[in-house]
């Protein structure tokens, strides 16, 4: 177990406890990355109070979890989507990224431009270009990238199959640097050196995409 995740795992140890110092440790670790998930589900105006609202079913059933850091980021990201569903549903809405993969048949699937988009995920200003994937990419890449689950945790969340999350992934990770190559900096695309959730982002947050390039080669 990495470093990062054995803090993760100890907080969360002692958050259940009822340490509400390890649990602060606990939120602010995973917030912002379970915060830019729910942007992939619902508007940024209803993000935050749906992340709020997952949080507060996160703390009351906390006892009731069993696992290690990454079961719970897994764990956590099941309760924020279902309450983002439960969002859209109130409001008869559908969830916010939608798209066509026809598009996606002839894209090259070099390693390279791949490497590109995880750079470009590191940044603060990453939700507009995932907000352009289809669905299934974009809860797969922010879920892989972002969050930093590996394959078979991220599809327990979205209840299918690890080889389609890979395969979801992959694919819009591929489509995220062919986005690049057609944009380039001229829409503000520049690293800031911001973790995904800007600038008050938690230090584990900053290495997501070097972990994140291995996670997805490997898992």
């Amino acid at each position: 177990m990495q470093g990062d995740d054995a803090e993760l795992t100890a907080a969360v140890r002692a958050a259940q406890s009822g340490d509400e110092g390890a649990f602060r440790t606990v939120y602010r670790t995973v917030h912002p990355r379970l915060l830019g998930y729910v942007r992939t589900l619902v508007s940024d105006a209803d993000a935050e109070d749906v992340t709020s609202e997952a949080w507060l079913q996160i703390a009351r059933d906390i006892g009731r979890f069993s696992g290690d850091a990454d079961r719970f980021r897994g764990w956590a990201a099941r309760i924020a989507r279902n309450r983002a569903l439960d969002h859209l549903r109130t409001r008869g809405r559908r969830p916010v990224i939608g798209g066509d993969e026809s598009d996606l048949a002839v894209l090259p699937a070099g390693a390279d431009t791949a490497a590109e988009a995880l750079e470009a995920l590191g940044t603060g200003r990453t939700m507009a270009l995932i907000s352009r994937l289809p669905q299934d990419q974009a809860e797969a890449v922010v879920l892989r990238v972002v969050v930093g689950l590996d394959a078979k945790s991220a599809a327990e969340v979205l209840g299918k199959r690890a080889g389609a999350v890979r395969t979801a992934a992959h694919r819009g990770l591929r489509k995220l640097a062919q986005i690049l190559d057609e944009s380039g900096p001229a829409e503000g695309l520049v690293d800031t050196g911001e973790p995904p959730g800007g600038p008050d982002a938690s230090p584990t947050a900053r290495g997501v995409t070097h972990k994140a390039t291995r996670t997805l080669r490997e898992t």
